[in-house]
């Protein structure tokens, strides 16, 4: 027997709709080179409508793929609807990438237009050779330049956007219709493309707006630092569109003063972003104590990789601002995991809590988690044995895009995510290392992220990141690679984190160096670190 409700498509459009209709009072408030533009929820969709007309007068049809290459702008974020509410599809490109691997990436996705920020359009001379099938180029901000070599025209996002009508009926469309495109950050061989899709898209904000997570609200006004040119930033550009909620963009280049002039204007309440972020904002609190006021702010969502204990702490501490993290990745639309205390938790005193707040939490609703050992048998759930991480649910991908590498990532329906995790009774999640990060020393697993957590977590230490080195006796051992706030011992360092370990864990080198180098989406690269240092 067959149900008897509507087959309503889950589409975009309808978010915007909402936020229409219910918020267009609401603000976004975004930084520029000339102060900040504030518009409504309204105007949003008013600037979405003008802008699919540019792109349907530029030759964009259903299944067109759009490129950005750009900063947290109100001109990107409008392009999260005009896109793909017209039927096209979005293809967000990671800035921080290679000229290599985005050169690779418009190719491989097909891009037709490109939507770039003025400081791009160098990077795009030196591709200019490889943009076969792009037609043009819409420059975002500033004066397009009279000269240049592109092969293809550069118009000017105000003058194409103060030309077009404001009328434009977005049509209906199937659910799992193409919305937008992200390519993994390519850690070995070429990225990987991940399609989205409307449905996944909805249900993934609809997961972000649900208790036990962030719990997208209406009432609180999110500083959006998370990159909107990957991963959809987080999805948090369409939950917060959906619920109403104020946006604050950080602009073009933001710097940590930058951040703290932005928090001290537009009064957010809470901040997303990676958890390099969070450090740098601290920093130059410390640097410059009472210049600005973050006081509006009550939560810091920081990921990429789990923000230290210490660094929770620090912000519960000395302004009572609460850090919480998550779990995802970019095959995952992001967001996996939350964490939050349940009922059974909130007995517990600061310390349990905060140990709980390490973890990456529990799944979100619709998102389903196994652990498998090596021999892919389901490992128990108690909060010590580790396994791999197999997960599904609606917002995660089928297969990868176009890549003859998408069988190995996957085992009976299940992604394969390489992460190595243990779990709780209670459904918490603990990212142990990624798969090819873990160190085996004298047939003994060392997980370097804890390693890393502790290191962060000792007060002359600012950031640490945790390596394998080969060894004649024990096979691998662990090198630690440090940046310090003064001067710290080896012994001092050996016995803080013997404290924690067992011995065997400890490593046998500190490399103490200015900076530690960083991928293209924040996190410590170890594929550089082993180069340049091993």
């Amino acid at each position: 027997m067959q149900s008897l409700m509507m087959d309503a498509p889950l589409q975009i459009k309808t978010m915007l709709w909402r936020a229409e209709h219910l918020y267009g009072h609401k603000e976004v408030i975004a930084r520029t080179d000339d102060g900040f533009d504030t518009f409504t929820l309204a105007e949003l969709g008013r600037r979405a409508r003008r802008l699919s007309n540019v792109l349907t007068d530029l030759g964009v049809r259903r299944g067109d793929r759009v490129g950005t290459l750009a900063w947290n702008t109100a001109e990107h974020l409008v392009s999260y609807y005009a896109v793909p509410c017209m039927g096209a599809v979005l293809h967000t490109i990671n800035t921080r990438l290679s000229d290599e691997q985005i050169a690779y990436i418009i190719a491989h996705a097909e891009d037709t237009v490109l939507l770039v920020s003025k400081d791009q359009l160098p990077l795009l001379e030196r591709l200019r050779d490889r943009l076969a099938n792009v037609r043009a180029i819409i420059q975002l901000n500033g004066v397009v330049p009279t000269e240049g070599t592109l092969p293809v025209p550069v118009h000017s996002y105000a003058d194409l956007m103060a030309a077009a009508p404001e009328a434009y009926e977005y049509p209906d469309l199937d659910e799992n219709t193409a919305a937008s495109m992200c390519y993994t950050s390519g850690t070995t061989g070429d990225p990987k493309g991940v399609v989205y899709s409307h449905r996944s898209t909805v249900l993934h904000a609809l997961g972000l707006c649900t208790t036990g997570t962030i719990g997208v609200s209406e009432a609180e006004r999110y500083m959006l630092v998370t990159p909107l040119s990957h991963v959809n930033s987080w999805g948090m550009p369409f939950a917060c569109v959906l619920q109403g909620a104020t946006i604050v963009l950080p602009g073009d280049h933001p710097v940590d003063t930058d951040y703290l002039a932005i928090i001290d204007h537009a009064k957010p309440t809470v901040l997303v972003g990676a958890v390099t972020v969070g450090m740098l904002v601290r920093r130059a609190l410390e640097q410059y104590p009472g210049k600005y006021d973050i006081s509006s702010l009550h939560t810091l969502w920081l990921g990429g990789q789990a923000p230290p204990i210490g660094e929770m702490k620090w912000w519960k501490q000395h302004h009572d601002i609460h850090v919480t993290q998550a779990w995802g990745m970019t095959e995952a639309s992001p967001v996996l995991t939350f964490c939050g205390l349940t009922t059974a938790n909130q007995h517990l005193d600061d310390e349990a809590r905060f140990e709980i707040f390490g973890s990456q939490g529990q799944p979100l609703p619709l998102v389903e988690l196994k652990l498998v050992d090596d021999d892919e048998r389901e490992v128990p759930w108690d909060g010590t044995t580790p396994g791999e991480v197999l997960v599904r649910a609606p917002w995660v991908i089928r297969d990868y895009y176009d890549d003859p590498r998408s069988a190995a990532s996957f085992m009976d329906g299940w992604f394969r995510t390489g992460d190595i995790a243990t779990m709780t009774s209670d459904g918490y999640l603990t990212i142990v290392d990624r798969a090819k990060d873990l160190i085996k020393s004298g047939g003994e697993w060392i997980s370097s992220v804890a390693l890393e957590n502790a290191l962060i977590g000792h007060p002359k230490i600012v950031e640490a990141s945790v390596i394998s080195a080969p060894d004649p006796k024990w096979i691998e051992r662990p090198v630690a690679f440090i940046v310090v706030a003064e001067e710290v011992s080896v012994d001092e360092l050996k016995a803080h984190l013997k404290e924690r370990f067992p011995s065997f864990w400890v490593p046998d080198r500190f490399e103490v160096i200015d900076e530690l180098p960083k991928t293209s989406v924040g996190k410590f690269d170890k594929k550089l670190l082993r180069s340049e240092f091993l």
